[in-house]
């Protein structure tokens, strides 16, 4: 799933390729808003970790990832 997040003072946002599901991403970022949380922490399919300031967080935005076809087949 591809993963978008806006943040603030940032002309550039942050994209991460995850392997949870949509509602698992949208609760944790809630939760960690929600509750004051200072940072907030996603893992990518890789293994990467990004480390976020709650306080920073402008936006998120949360989609499937989709395989694109190559060449000419229908």
């Amino acid at each position: 799933m591809d993963i978008r997040i806006g943040l603030s003072d940032s002309p550039r946002e942050l994209a991460v390729s995850s392997s949870e599901t949509q509602e698992d991403v949208l609760a944790r970022v809630n939760t960690a808003i929600a509750e004051g949380h200072p940072t907030l922490v996603l893992e990518d399919e890789k293994g990467r970790k990004f480390l976020l300031r709650t306080d920073r967080v402008a936006y998120v935005e949360v989609g499937n990832s989709s395989a694109r076809s190559v060449g000419f087949a229908r």
